[in-house]
């Protein structure tokens, strides 16, 4: 028998982001934080926390966030409703080559959290389907309001065209592409009006994650309590030719 000493990893927790503003409608600037438990020597973040500290009472609220561990995580204080009291966006990344990341937007309006976006709701109810056609054409459909939108891919690598398409530009196979979850939510105040809407990027891809051929780019609007696809758009990837 002997004895093996191992350095344990030290863990702590950490204010990651700070915010400062209103957020619960009393016109007195409130505190919010995310705290997080980060592992000695590792961007890694565990346990991310929304915690506001109201600027009246210096009470605190803390509010588990369901998806709660990756990297960077992000406060953005901004009104997304239009009731003049601002919200609070939390951005978390994944990690990984996938480039996944984690949204979500609370509302704190009377010190009462409401959540009002969150991503993975988000994700389950924008669906695409993305088809190979002939005449090196890809088909890509969005699912929530049936449109429907062509991107050529001609001008790609010829040996990636040859085994996609034959002499003739006719497919040897099927093949379906995919749409990647959000890969970013951008807060954006396209009216210039102090409200905030939202441009949520997913990745289209084909054969394959790395075989990208452009975005969905879908701006959300908050209407009749929730967010609302307003715009959308389609976004190619250049090709060097």
């Amino acid at each position: 028998m002997y004895n093996c000493c191992f350095r344990q990893a030290t863990l702590y927790t950490r204010v990651v982001s700070y915010g400062r503003g209103d957020v619960n409608g009393d016109k007195i600037p409130d505190n919010v934080y995310l705290t997080a438990v980060k592992t000695q020597d590792s961007p890694f973040e565990q346990n991310i926390t929304l915690v506001i500290q109201d600027g009246a009472t210096r009470r605190f609220t803390s509010i588990p966030l369901k998806a709660n561990a990756g990297y960077d995580p992000k406060l953005f204080l901004a009104d997304f409703t239009g009731d003049k009291v601002k919200d609070i966006k939390i951005s978390i990344f994944s990690g990984g080559s996938s480039g996944y990341t984690f949204h979500y937007i609370y509302s704190f309006v009377n010190n009462i959290p409401k959540l009002i976006f969150d991503f993975e709701a988000y994700n389950e109810e924008y669906k695409y389907d993305i088809t190979f056609k002939n005449n090196y054409k890809v088909e890509a459909l969005s699912m929530k309001n049936k449109e429907k939108y062509i991107i050529d891919i001609s001008l790609r690598d010829k040996d990636y065209l040859n085994e996609t398409y034959d002499a003739n530009g006719v497919l040897k196979q099927p093949i379906s592409g995919f749409v990647d979850p959000i890969s970013n939510l951008y807060p954006v105040d396209y009216d210039l009006d102090g409200v905030y809407d939202l441009m949520a990027y997913q990745k289209i891809a084909g054969r394959s994650n790395v075989d990208g051929l452009g975005y969905f780019l879908n701006i959300l609007k908050w209407k009749d309590n929730k967010f609302d696809l307003y715009d959308q758009n389609v976004a190619i990837f250049g090709v060097q030719v």
